[in-house]
């Protein structure tokens, strides 16, 4: 019984809390820039607000724009009850390999990139080109960060990764370092964050994910933007219990898994403060300076390899 409820949990709590995070990195920006800034809470209010208002679709959309937010939004929850959260017990066998999470991404990105070219806008049509261009070139850095630990721990269960990380010596743990730079390089990326897009834009010259969702209104609109902060806390959630797994629980009872989702919470809020903090002390770089950065990421992820193996 105690199983199932955790199970249930796992699935809950990347979309409740996920909107949180995106609104405090956005305070914490606003602070670093001297402006108060909205409440970490408002993104809940701009869901809300979001569900109740009308759709206006496009009469050139066919069933790929209308199905894609349900998709991208499924793949969110179903990676969100897969990877570990706060407790290495409850082991998924099928959806807890690195590889699935990683594909299960790309099918979003997928997705929405289609959901971009579908209605033939200008704005859509460039953003899924430079998309796919992005999330091409991060995604070697994303799974060779990955490989890493998986040579590691002699798995590719992101369970297993967890406890053999947490359980590494201190000694050992340069390759982790060098896979966990590469990561955070990924993390920027997958997430349209600087210095690779500004999410809080509607330039034509600098924005991606934006202009792809720019035909979506109403509870489409909401499902995506509930949809990217999912994939957020996602990517720093394998950030904090992949490569920093001290405090996760190893075993089923309340207090233990309360006290580890405190940690968890803790861990994520300070990768927010972080990413916040970076964003604000970076300019976005130009498009075709992308592959510079994330050929680095690669550059970490080759040295690491160069120490295990």
């Amino acid at each position: 019984m105690e199983t199932i409820l955790f199970f249930i949990i796992q699935i809950i709590l990347i979309p409740l809390i996920s909107p949180f995070f995106i609104g405090l990195t956005r305070k914490v920006k606003a602070r670093m820039q001297n402006r108060t800034g909205a409440s970490p809470f408002q993104p809940y209010k701009d869901l809300w607000k979001l569900f109740h208002k009308d759709e206006v679709i496009s009469v050139d959309a066919s069933w790929i724009f209308k199905a894609a937010p349900y998709i991208i939004f499924s793949t969110t929850i179903i990676i969100g009850a897969s990877i570990p959260l706060i407790t290495t017990l409850t082991t998924n066998s099928y959806m807890g390999d690195f590889l699935v999470i990683v594909y299960l991404i790309a099918l979003g990105t997928f997705f929405l990139a289609l959901a971009g070219l579908d209605t033939g806008g200008a704005f859509g049509g460039f953003a899924s080109s430079r998309e796919m261009v992005v999330s091409a070139l991060t995604e070697g850095g994303l799974i060779l960060s990955l490989l890493i630990l998986a040579l590691i721990s002699h798995s590719t269960n992101l369970t297993t990764i967890t406890s053999t990380i947490s359980s590494l010596s201190y000694l050992n743990f340069a390759p982790v370092i060098l896979a966990f730079l590469s990561f955070i390089i990924s993390i920027l990326a997958e997430n349209n964050r600087y210095p690779f897009d500004n999410p809080a834009t509607h330039l034509e010259l600098t924005m991606i994910h934006e202009a792809m969702i720019l035909e979506y209104s109403g509870k489409k609109l909401a499902l995506m933007e509930w949809a990217s902060a999912n994939k957020y806390l996602i990517f720093i959630a394998l950030g904090v219990n992949l490569f920093i797994p001290w405090g996760i629980a190893t075993s089923l009872n309340w207090v233990t898994t309360l006290t580890a989702l405190v940690i968890f919470l803790t861990k994520v809020s300070v990768f927010c403060i972080l990413i916040a903090t970076l964003e604000s002390s970076i300019a976005k770089l130009r498009f075709f300076k992308l592959p510079s950065l994330l050929f680095t990421s690669l550059v970490f992820c080759i040295i690491a390899l160069g120490l295990i193996i």
